[in-house]
C-alpha cells in the first residue's frame, strides 16, 4: 500500500507547489518507517526530487531489526499519514520539524533541502560552479587547480565517496548581463541540486551599474529556484586591482545584502583572502597569479576547501542521517 500511493502522494505534494523541506520530510517518514519491514536487496520506497519535474527511483534497504514497541510507533504513524494523499497535504504546516519520534532529527529546515537530501539518501550531487574568470580558473597551473576542480575532490573525501560532480561553467571576463544570456543553456539545463555562482567581479570594472546588478542578480536567483536548485553566492575576490577600482566594494557588499534578502549563502571570499594571509596560511606573493588579480593555486585550494564547508554547513544536520558511499 505505502509503495504505491507514495508517488501519487509526492506528485500532488509538486502539484501544489509543496516546499523541499515538507516533501523531504514525508519522504524521511516512508524511508524509516517502512524499509525495515521489506526484505531484499532493493526496495524502492521513494523518488528522489533533484529539480522540479524531475523524479526517478532510488532505492536503499536497511538492514536494521526494531523492537516491536518502536514498530507499532512508527506503523501508526505512517497509517495516519496513508489516510488519504489529500490529508497529508492538509496537515503540512503541522508536521514537525524535528522527527525525533522517528529516530531521525531533521532540526531546523536546511538552506541547501536539494542538496541536504541528495546527501542523506546516498543519491549523486551534481553541482554548477557558475561565474567568471575565477570560476574558470585563470591564474591556476591547469584546470585541475581551479576551485571547481579542487572542490569536487573535497566534497568527495567529506562525504565518503559520494558521488559528487561539480561542472565548471565559468568564462573569463563576463560581467552579470553575460552570465545571465547562458544561465538557461550552461546552468539551469545542466539539471544540478546546487548552483555556486561566483559574481561581482567584473562588473565593476565594465561600468555596469549597482542598481542594474542587483536586479538582475536577484532576477536569475529566482528563475535558478524556480528550477528547483538551490543557490550560493560567492563574491568578489579581494586583490589590489579591484581595490583601486570606484565603487567596486559596492559590489561586493551588494552580494552579501542579496544573500540576506534571499536567505542565500554567501562565501565571503573577500574576507577569506585576507584571513588566509592574517593566518599565515600563505603569502600575498603565494595567494595571486603573476597578474595580480587571480588567485594562484594554492588560494584555489583554499578556496574550494571554504566552500566545500559551507556547502555541508548550509546542507544542515541531515548530512549525517543516511549519507550512504556508492
Amino acid at each position: 500500500m505505502g509503495r504505491s500511493m507514495l508517488p501519487g502522494i509526492l506528485a500532488q505534494g509538486r502539484r501544489s507547489q509543496l516546499t523541499p523541506n515538507f516533501v523531504l520530510r514525508i519522504q524521511c517518514v516512508f524511508k524509516l518507517c517502512l524499509e525495515p519491514l521489506f526484505s531484499g536487496p532493493c526496495v524502492r520506497l521513494y523518488l528522489p526530487l533533484t529539480r522540479a519535474g524531475a523524479v526517478g527511483p532510488v532505492s536503499k534497504s536497511l538492514n536494521t531489526v526494531f523492537p516491536a514497541r518502536r514498530m507499532l510507533r512508527r506503523l501508526g504513524l505512517l497509517g495516519a499519514l496513508l489516510v488519504l494523499p489529500t490529508a497529508v497535504l492538509a496537515y503540512a504546516d503541522l508536521l514537525p520539524e524535528s522527527l525525533d519520534m522517528l529516530g531521525f532529527d531533521l532540526g531546523d529546515s536546511p538552506d541547501l533541502p536539494h542538496v541536504a537530501r541528495q546527501i542523506a539518501i546516498g543519491a549523486p550531487l551534481k553541482i554548477v560552479a557558475f561565474g567568471s574568470s575565477s570560476t574558470e580558473g585563470v591564474g591556476a597551473s591547469s584546470p585541475a587547480n581551479a576551485y571547481p576542480a579542487r572542490l569536487q575532490i573535497d566534497l568527495r573525501k567529506k562525504l565518503h565517496g559520494l558521488d559528487v560532480a561539480v561542472i565548471n561553467r565559468g568564462i573569463g571576463g563576463e560581467h552579470v548581463d553575460d552570465m545571465l544570456a547562458r544561465l538557461d543553456r550552461d546552468v539551469i539545463a545542466a539539471e544540478p541540486q546546487l548552483v555556486i555562482w561566483q559574481t561581482g567581479s567584473n562588473d565593476p570594472l565594465r561600468g555596469v551599474s549597482l542598481e542594474h546588478f542587483r536586479e538582475a542578480t536577484v532576477s536569475a536567483i529566482r528563475r535558478i529556484r524556480d528550477a528547483g536548485i538551490d543557490v550560493v553566492l560567492m563574491e568578489p575576490q579581494w586583490c589590489p586591482k579591484l581595490e583601486s577600482t570606484p565603487g567596486a566594494s559596492r559590489f561586493r557588499d551588494a552580494v552579501r545584502s542579496i544573500g540576506d534578502e534571499l536567505d542565500v549563502p554567501v562565501i565571503r571570499r573577500a574576507d577569506l583572502m585576507h584571513g588566509w594571509v592574517r593566518e599565515g596560511k600563505l603569502t600575498t606573493k603565494q595567494l595571486f597569479a603573476a597578474d595580480g588579480l587571480h588567485m594562484a593555486d594554492r588560494g584555489y585550494a583554499l578556496l574550494a576547501e571554504a566552500a566545500a564547508q559551507s556547502i555541508l554547513q548550509d546542507a544542515g544536520p541531515l548530512r549525517s542521517a543516511q549519507a550512504v558511499a556508492e
